[in-house]
């Protein structure tokens, strides 16, 4: 039940100690204040970090071939390990764990397309139908390159939005046929990249590169994802795919450079390992810095009693109930709290929206969950009954003769 007069109490008691109060309740707001920053600040790194990994496939292996450093079977080192198309569907037929796999050749590069009498210079690559998959891109019109077009050495592409914007303009490109350094290649796709100039590429089937080139079947790397399964045995697909490109090269396995293998999984759980660590730590940082501004109210708390122990003698003197008297301080004390807690982190939110709009590389979008503020919310009501507590149950065991006898 409301009770008026309490409340009427409780602002008259903060109304006669107006610094002592915005003190106190000053050190509570700033605690969530400071936490709510913190969080913020720590979720736009985690929201940093995803987006840059989020361009291409983040649990994958990446293998080149390289040149040996150390003799081995009487082979002396220097020797140039160049990958095949059967090096492409060894890794994939015997390694464990792999979701998909493109393999590449660089061979054509920037090339000058021509569509009618539009002309423009973007990247060609040549790969296997996985390709998009790993590169997270997304097929807006048609398809992309299948298994058939690199069985059949079709003459295909797939483009990104901004060949089709400057070669076909507001026309449909499907079915077109496009001319790529001399050879006509039919669009039978558009797709979207979110990876910085990944877009500005078209694709054609790997196999069809080769034979209009020199038709040996090298490729530059292979790439293959990790399914959930392999995410914790990715060190293990290394070792087994380095072993396996060993002994057909005849190289040594712990020659890390006749073959590059990198491991994109490892470094992505490092860094999410590492900013949920940086997020612990500014839980910590939090919880202490608003702990400090609770004790500062359960001192506050304890003086007010001192100076209004009289007052409580005579209270109990006409009957008061220690019940009573513990619960106008816990009162007082939650209200403080309360309002200081809600203001921190009203401020809080406030500041973390004005920085939304600041978009940078490793810092996008800070924010804060609202499960989370809303529990702190609640971890300010629970400290601030838990700082009134005990000044008020010192209060509530006070005798009324000394406490009258008390100056």
């Amino acid at each position: 039940m409301f009770d008026s007069d309490k409340w009427q109490e409780i602002f008259s008691t903060i109304s006669k100690n107006k610094l002592r109060t915005f003190l106190t309740a000053f050190s509570v707001a700033w605690g969530i204040f400071v936490l709510i920053i913190l969080l913020g600040a720590g979720k736009a790194l985690h929201n940093g970090a995803e987006k840059e990994f989020t361009h291409d496939a983040v649990n994958s292996l990446n293998i080149e071939g390289g040149e040996t450093v150390m003799p081995y079977n009487g082979l002396k080192p220097g020797r140039k390990i160049q990958l095949t198309n059967e090096d492409f569907e060894l890794v994939n037929s015997k390694v464990n764990h792999i979701e998909h796999s493109s393999a590449s050749y660089n061979g054509h590069g920037a090339s000058m397309l021509t569509y009618k009498k539009q002309h423009a210079s973007f990247t060609v690559r040549p790969c296997m139908p996985d390709h998009h998959f790993l590169e997270n891109a997304t097929i807006v019109e048609g398809r992309f390159i299948d298994e058939l077009d690199i069985r059949e050495y079709r003459k295909v592409c797939a483009i990104g939005m901004p060949v089709k914007d400057e070669l076909f303009k507001t026309e449909d490109p499907i079915n077109k046929f496009i001319d790529v350094g001399g050879t006509p290649y039919k669009v039978i796709g558009v797709f979207t990249d979110p990876g910085n100039g990944d877009n500005e590429r078209i694709y054609i089937p790997l196999t069809t590169s080769q034979r209009a080139s020199d038709g040996k079947q090298f490729v530059d790397n292979i790439w293959s994802s990790i399914d959930k399964e392999g995410l914790k045995k990715s060190d293990d697909m290394v070792n087994q795919a380095r072993t396996l490109l060993a002994a057909k090269y005849n190289f040594n396995p712990a020659d890390l450079n006749a073959v590059r293998i990198e491991n994109w999984s490892m470094g992505y759980i490092r860094i999410m390992n590492m900013l949920d660590g940086i997020r612990i730590f500014i839980w910590i940082i939090g919880i202490l810095t608003l702990l400090a501004g609770v004790i500062g109210v359960s001192n506050i708390m304890m003086i007010i009693v001192k100076e209004r122990t009289k007052e409580i003698g005579v209270r109990k003197a006409i009957g008061a109930t220690p019940v009573s008297i513990v619960m106008l301080i816990v009162q007082e004390s939650i209200f403080i709290t309360g309002v200081a807690g809600y203001t921190g982190l009203v401020l809080g939110v406030g500041v973390l929206q004005l920085c939304s709009g600041f978009d940078f590389d490793f810092f996008k979008r800070p924010e804060v969950d609202f499960n989370v503020a809303i529990s702190a919310t609640l971890l300010i009501v629970v400290s601030g009954a838990l700082a009134g507590l005990f000044p008020a149950l010192k209060a509530a065991k006070v005798q009324p003769v000394e406490a009258l006898r008390s100056e």
